[in-house]
């Protein structure tokens, strides 16, 4: 989504949001009155705001896949009696879907929160309806600082399960000096994503603050096919490392166009590869010698995790990726948000998924930092005969 579209998202953001609190009689009011009808009866709706299709479907499903399987084990016994309901809206991998959608969720449905989205531009769409109408807003895996904190000021009713941008980049500025050992490196960024740009401004800080040299800086758009021009100019500039955070369609396309024109150089991205069509569009011999940084590896012998990977192959016989794992992470902690909060009103949830404690998931044990951010290790996967493998874990 570029920045012109986005930008006209949220311009026209406050209106809608505005109206929505007018024609409902009021800002607490609208929350309040807005759980108490999501838990009515026996059920405690909350939304799910997800790419299930679009360019980012892969990840959206997932997600929507590891939340559901979550709710149904909460639900066998309930929470004060009450059972989970999710609400899903598919945002179609657009930020002006993400933003009717959040807005159809908190007044139409009435949930007392809203898991979503999977990408970082169509969760920015949702931050500002989240923030107006008091419904917290969660996001699995969604890594841009700015969604739970911009320019100093903390998004209150923003939440996320995931690490962020500058953790990730950092950890793969450190893998590319201290383990691959290079000393120059490229960047190719994908100009339309909040997510890549972030990542990118992190390596580029963490690397060079190594004493490395960035010694080409490339950009391509969301949806391009054609990559070999920029390729060549950074086969170029010889750098020894390329880093690469992009979305798993642009990168499958990239790795088989570089590896088809002869450059062999080890790559690195971030969670947005951890897609099986990355394999499927760059083909495994392309994947060779690259590596990404993630939320956590299925290989991880961690008891917690294989029980999670054996629960997620029963259900839906494949194997989980970080999405699922972490929309899997997200369905326990909003539930452990809502069994604290008393009522299971917007607000007091909000207060305790701020008060979160130590809290054991899939993906590590959850502590949030003053800025609504996880505290939480990253692991470092690299692609062995097209299969992502456990490498390292690193810890923040």
């Amino acid at each position: 989504m570029k920045k012109k579209k986005l930008a006209g998202v949220f311009l026209s953001l406050s209106l809608v949001a505005g109206a929505l609190a007018g024609c409902s009689g009021g800002d607490s009011k609208t929350s309040s009155s807005g759980g108490e009808s999501s838990k009515s009866g026996d059920t405690i709706k909350i939304g799910a705001n997800l790419e299930l299709s679009g360019g980012t479907a892969s990840f959206g499903q997932s997600a929507a896949d590891g939340l559901k399987l979550a709710i149904e084990e909460i639900n066998k016994e309930g929470i004060d009696g009450k059972k989970l309901e999710i609400v899903k809206v598919d945002n179609k991998s657009d930020a002006a879907e993400a933003t009717s959608g959040s807005i159809k969720l908190v007044s139409q449905d009435k949930v007392v929160a809203v898991v979503g989205s999977a990408t970082s531009t169509n969760t920015l769409a949702q931050v500002q309806v989240a923030q107006d109408n008091k419904v917290p807003l969660l996001t699995p895996t969604a890594t841009n600082p700015d969604i739970t904190n911009k320019a100093g000021k903390l998004n209150d009713y923003v939440f996320r399960t995931c690490f962020i941008d500058p953790f990730q980049g950092t950890v793969a500025a450190n893998f590319a000096s201290d383990e691959i050992g290079a000393k120059t490196a490229a960047i190719y960024v994908d100009s339309a994503s909040d997510y890549s740009k972030g990542l990118a401004a992190a390596f580029k800080e963490a690397f060079t603050a190594k004493g490395g040299k960035i010694v080409a800086e490339e950009a391509y758009v969301t949806k391009d096919t054609d990559f070999r021009s920029t390729l060549t100019r950074i086969k170029s500039a010889k750098p020894e490392f390329v880093f690469l955070p992009g979305y798993y369609e642009e990168v499958g396309l990239i790795l088989k166009q570089a590896r088809e024109d002869g450059i062999d150089l080890p790559f690195m991205g971030g969670d947005g590869w951890d897609s099986p069509k990355v394999v499927e569009i760059a083909g495994a011999d392309a994947l060779k010698n690259t590596y990404i940084t993630n939320h956590y590896s299925p290989e991880d012998e961690d008891a917690k995790i294989q029980d999670f990977v054996a629960a997620f192959k029963k259900e839906y016989d494949k194997t989980p990726d970080a999405f699922a794992a972490l929309g899997y992470d997200t369905g326990y902690y909003l539930a452990d948000a809502i069994k604290r909060s008393g009522d299971a009103s917007p607000e007091k949830i909000r207060q305790a998924l701020e008060d979160v404690k130590d809290l054991q998931l899939v993906s590590g044990t959850l502590n949030l930092d003053e800025n609504h951010d996880p505290i939480k290790s990253a692991t470092i996967l690299e692609y062995v005969d097209g299969k992502q493998t456990f490498k390292t874990k690193i810890n923040p």
